[in-house]
């Protein structure tokens, strides 16, 4: 989004730096961690991304539902992935 507003002359760099700066700033106690390991394991069983994976490893840990209209992970981890779609309906 703020990239959006950068191209579209919405909103100069720094402004957009300082919309950055305060978002991550209410985040900071909610960061989490992933164990690399486990990233890679399922980087090497899925062929999906790292990136992807590091959510699943998340889900994982945290035993909730990945939800997620990436049709990806939902066919290479259908144990914790859930479309959004079927998400909704529940």
């Amino acid at each position: 989004m703020l990239a959006t507003a950068i191209r579209r002359k919405a909103l100069t760099i720094e402004a957009a730096k300082e919309i950055a700066r305060k978002a991550e700033a209410s985040f900071e106690r909610c960061a989490f961690a992933v164990s690399s390991d486990t990233v890679l394991y399922f980087v090497a069983t899925s062929g999906c991304t790292a990136y992807n994976c590091e959510f699943v490893a998340l889900t994982d840990v945290h035993q909730v539902p990945l939800v997620t209209v990436d049709r990806q992970i939902l066919e290479a981890f259908p144990k914790v992935a859930v479309s959004l779609e079927k998400f909704v309906q529940r």
